[in-house]
């Protein structure tokens, strides 16, 4: 396996290594049966010392082929001297737990993502215990009880996946490899202390899974869920669309020349979403569960009984959050019956 140059023309998914730029290169590994299809892991070397953006789901398939694509640079596993993680989620962390504990490294996360992996590290819990509460605020039983058939009565069994870090990271600049730095810039809302790394010499900034070229991305799911997610979410898109613009190389998806003209994608996406979702309120629709079956999901507008029961949560979830957006807002009002929330217009 030889380096290639990041020139476009392929898919993005396809296994290999492909030069970004001058030091940095990007490897994007294999998720297990997922839309995302791969996450991208972007390594930054000079010839002495190298780090790894995001890092992979600990599987053997991602392992080897980061460990080959390594090697197309003339290194090994051993040889990373840090990981630098983007949030908490599982494709982007555990392969770099995995990694440090066999070979050693440092291991850099947000600060705000310690309540999350403390919370999943726990073996009292359950996967997506908390979503489970916030589903049924929202009035969504079917999707609890799908989830339930699909997901339950299986407590977290890999504890081992979600130690804590070596450093915690909070904004500000940081030497990465001698004679490059990055600005650590909080940008909460994927999840509560997702980060994005800023590389201003070379005009790059690591975006994770808080710009995304083809998709938009999740709100607030996370073990410890964040009061108003979307509001953090839609100010972090506007602090990235105050900085300069720069190539945005991403978690999921191709490296794209402009964050900005993403980044006002996005926020277009959520203005629409945010007053098609509040027209939806009336007498007889009131929860964020009755919205969301009447909207189109994905690219495709699939229905949402249309979808398997984790895109399911996750539609309901994001519907939740631009009607709680609302509220805050001042547009809609809300009041809460046997544990579930209604809104009104």
């Amino acid at each position: 396996m030889e380096p290639l140059p990041e020139d476009g023309e392929r898919d993005w998914a396809e296994p290999g290594v492909y030069t970004v730029s001058p030091g940095i290169h990007r490897i994007p590994l294999p998720l297990p049966q997922d839309a995302l299809r791969a996450v991208n892991v972007y390594v930054v070397t000079d010839g002495t010392r190298l780090v790894l953006v995001d890092s992979g789901w600990a599987l053997e398939s991602a392992r080897e082929r980061l460990s080959r694509g390594l090697k197309a640079l003339g290194a090994d596993l051993g040889d990373i001297d840090e990981f630098l993680i983007t949030h908490v989620h599982r494709d982007h962390y555990t392969l770099a737990v995995e990694l440090r504990r066999e070979f050693g490294g440092k291991l850099g996360l947000g600060k705000l993502e310690e309540p999350s992996l403390t919370r999943s590290g726990d073996p009292d819990r359950f996967p997506m215990e908390a979503q489970v509460g916030l589903l049924e605020r929202c009035g969504a039983g079917p999707v609890v009880e799908e989830l339930a058939r699909a997901f339950g009565g299986v407590r977290h069994t890999e504890a081992h996946l979600w130690e804590q870090p070596d450093e915690w990271l909070t904004s500000g600049k940081r030497a990465i490899v001698p004679g490059r730095e990055f600005d650590v810039v909080h940008t909460p809302g994927h999840t509560a202390g997702h980060v994005v790394f800023v590389d201003d010499e070379a005009g790059l900034v690591f975006s994770g899974d808080h710009v995304l070229p083809h998709i938009t991305p999740s709100i607030g799911f996370q073990p410890v869920p964040a009061e108003l997610p979307l509001r953090d979410y839609l100010d972090s898109l506007r602090l990235v669309r105050g900085m300069p613009d720069r190539r945005m190389l991403p978690a999921h998806g191709p490296v794209t020349d402009s964050v900005h003209a993403r980044v006002d994608a996005l926020l277009e996406h959520h203005r629409d979403r945010l007053e098609v979702m509040g027209a939806e309120i009336t007498a007889d629709v009131t929860t964020a569960y009755e919205v969301a079956l009447r909207l189109g999901w994905t690219r495709r507008q699939r229905k949402l009984g249309e979808m398997d029961p984790f895109n399911q949560m996750l539609a309901v979830l994001e519907t939740g959050s631009h009607l709680d957006l609302l509220v805050a807002q001042g547009k809609l009002t809300a009041t809460e019956t046997d544990g579930v929330r209604h809104y009104a217009s």
